[in-house]
């Protein structure tokens, strides 16, 4: 009785003509656009400007690429510098090989570097962002189905992989598809921050800590299933030793941003709008041009509580009476309270004399 299995693509690279297309290279395409299309949508919601994510995301994304490979190349350099191997593979990025720790970690340079020159605060725009890298890794670990690659143990699971390619030492049986493990995982990870966020409006980077925190937590577990060649300290594989150390790192960063800079960002792009357009306690407005309790009028030149307008835009709480009469009749009045205060006097004065 044949096993049912996932069974792997015969090739991972159709051709259009002289053109080659790698699936490997379209799953990490369609990655990236999903990643800029939510956190897009995310920053607005916080407040930024539309097109903000897109504009940082050409400096994240290069050098996430180039950090994802070098932490490749550098961790399994046997790969490509071994007596035997040709180092020019090694710029191949497109036969697979990134590194996301790499990857993350030159991607937040790049980040940085765009988000300075927007004057953007870079621990608002990495929350934004933090959900749809996780859909970008859930959506880029197929490109390993498509190479046969980063698969578990064998076994004969209704879900288990088939692998057919002998090539790098690969031995043809069906295994655990671990690509397709972390892809689940993220996609929880992906919900799991954007539940905690709404939540708790979490701020000043601490959804993005807890993306990083919760990836680490099921990396560690995915990688040790793994079976394909890596390092190995104290018994466990590098890339296991790397998610216990980063997972550490994102834990302690939560706790401690949430002590000293508790809340959420109120304006996380300059010249934005707020995110909810309400305004402080003190009644000052943001662009909607509302007023609060003080009564100072917004950019509309609407009065507050109290009554008509003054020429530079603030209302006279009390300045007028009721009837929302002007000070020039109130000042009228008060004459013609004197005049007939006089007129008494005088009569008064006439009096004793007759």
């Amino acid at each position: 009785m044949e096993l049912a299995f996932i069974p792997s693509p015969s090739r991972g690279v159709l051709y259009l003509g002289p053109i080659p297309l790698r699936g490997y290279a379209f799953c990490i395409i369609i990655g990236v656009f999903v990643a800029v299309w939510l956190g897009n949508k995310r920053w607005i919601a916080r407040g930024g400007r539309p097109g903000t994510v897109a504009d940082i995301a050409v400096w994240a994304v290069p050098f996430g690429l180039v950090g994802g490979r070098l932490y490749h190349v550098i961790t399994d350099y046997q790969l490509y510098f071994s007596e035997g191997r040709d180092w020019v593979d090694a710029f191949k990025v497109w036969e697979g090989g990134l590194g996301i720790w790499g990857a993350i970690a030159f991607g937040a340079v790049g980040a940085w570097i765009g988000a300075r020159r927007r004057g953007v605060p870079m621990p608002a725009y990495a929350d934004a962002v933090a959900p749809g890298i996780a859909l970008a890794q859930a959506i880029g670990r197929w490109g390993n189905w498509f190479n046969q690659e980063l698969y578990g143990k064998a076994t004969d699971l209704p879900w288990a992989v088939e692998i057919t390619s002998t090539s790098d030492g690969r031995v043809p049986g069906t295994y655990h598809p671990t690509f397709l493990y972390e892809s689940l995982w993220c996609i929880g990870v992906a919900l799991l921050v954007i539940w905690a966020d709404r939540r708790f409006k979490l701020g000043h980077g601490r959804a993005f800590a807890l993306y990083v925190a919760a990836y680490c937590a099921g990396r560690f577990w995915i990688e040790y299933m793994r079976v394909d060649d890596a390092h190995h300290i104290l018994g466990l594989r590098l890339n296991n030793w790397t998610a216990l150390l980063v997972f550490l790192l994102a834990v302690v960063y939560i706790v401690v941003s949430a002590r000293k800079r508790p809340g959420r960002e109120a304006v996380v792009e300059p010249g934005a709008e707020p995110a909810d357009g309400k305004t402080g306690a003190d009644g000052k407005t943001g662009a909607d041009g509302k007023t609060g309790a003080d009564g100072e009028a917004g950019a509309d030149g609407e009065a507050g509580t109290g009554g008509d307008t003054r020429a530079d835009g603030e209302a006279g709480a009390g300045d007028a009476e009721d009837g929302g009469d002007t000070d020039a009749a109130a000042d009228a009045r008060d004459g013609e309270g004197v005049k007939d205060g006089e007129a008494v006097k005088n009569g008064a004065d006439s009096a004793k004399k007759g």
